[in-house]
């Protein structure tokens, strides 16, 4: 049996098994929202070259169903799985001196590849409106590293930001923050960022986007405003940062909502089971591509 997790090893995949007589089957995961082509090459790679799909979210679920057709006995929903054991809350002051960040400041991070649709600039617009002891850390590397660095000369911001990269050890960067924002607006499926922040038991804000929505529920175990609006970001912050109480609420009930949900055994458990159920034999064949 053969899992792929991407668009260049899924077309390999399916293509080495066609020329081979379709020796192994093959389950397809699909992390990201970004819409499938409607055409036949990709009607061939999800309806019949893969024997399941399987999705990170019910939201990506639903989409392939209702917008490419696939037959809902042949997808299945199995949310990403995080090690909740090592993705707890932390000493914030001992964070922040491993990782070299100010004591004295309430911080808002961010963990994310740079690329636009992770919403990084509407993030730095956002906190550009916050109190000036309120500062900015943004993990990660990518294609927008330029041009966020130049948005926060511009806005003035450089005393306040903090832009480390990429990190082997996202954790103490977590926990050194007092709030996670990710203002994703598109091609999210469930975000490991996201699910770690709250592990970590960080108040959230963030968007609907993609699956993101079936953890970040509005008022319960995040603050969830609207993709690509900086003003209501700045709003959702500006009210976390003011209420302890909040923060404290929102960060406690959205790392237990992610045990429960979003454990490395419960993906364990379920993809075992959509294995298994492959191995029994070939589900009922999607539709052909032609």
């Amino acid at each position: 049996m053969i899992n792929t997790h991407s668009s260049t090893d899924s077309w390999l995949a399916a293509l080495a098994m066609l020329a081979l007589g379709r020796p192994a089957p093959i389950v397809r995961t699909r992390h990201i929202s970004a819409p499938i082509p409607q055409n036949r090459l990709s009607r061939w790679l999800y309806g019949s070259a893969a024997a399941m799909v399987v999705t990170t979210g019910d939201a990506l679920r639903r989409q392939l169903i209702d917008d490419n057709g696939i037959a809902p006995d042949r997808i299945e929903s199995v949310p990403t799985g995080i090690d909740t054991a090592r993705f707890v809350p932390g000493d914030r002051a001992a964070a922040r001196a491993r990782v070299g960040l100010p004591a004295d400041r309430k911080l808002v991070g961010i963990v994310a590849t740079l690329r636009s649709w992770k919403g990084h600039r509407y993030l730095v617009e956002a906190c550009a409106g916050l109190p000036g002891d309120v500062g900015l850390v943004i993990v990660g590397d990518g294609p927008q590293r330029e041009a966020l660095e130049a948005m926060v000369a511009a806005q003035g911001l450089g005393d306040r930001v903090w832009m480390p990269g990429n990190q082997v050890d996202v954790l103490p960067w977590l926990q050194a923050l007092d709030i996670f924002a990710l203002p994703s607006y598109a091609n999210e499926g469930v975000p490991q960022a996201l699910i770690q922040a709250m592990l970590a038991g960080l108040p959230v804000v963030t968007t609907s986007a993609g699956s993101i929505g079936e953890l970040a529920i509005d008022g319960r175990t995040a603050l969830v405003v609207p993709g690509q609006d900086a003003g209501a970001l700045r709003d959702s912050l500006t009210r976390l940062v003011a209420d302890a109480g909040l923060r404290a609420r929102l960060g406690k009930a959205a790392r237990e909502h992610c045990v429960e949900r979003y454990s490395l055994e419960r993906m364990l458990d379920r993809m075992e089971a959509v294995f298994r159920s492959v191995a029994r034999g070939p589900a009922v064949p999607g539709p052909k591509a032609g």
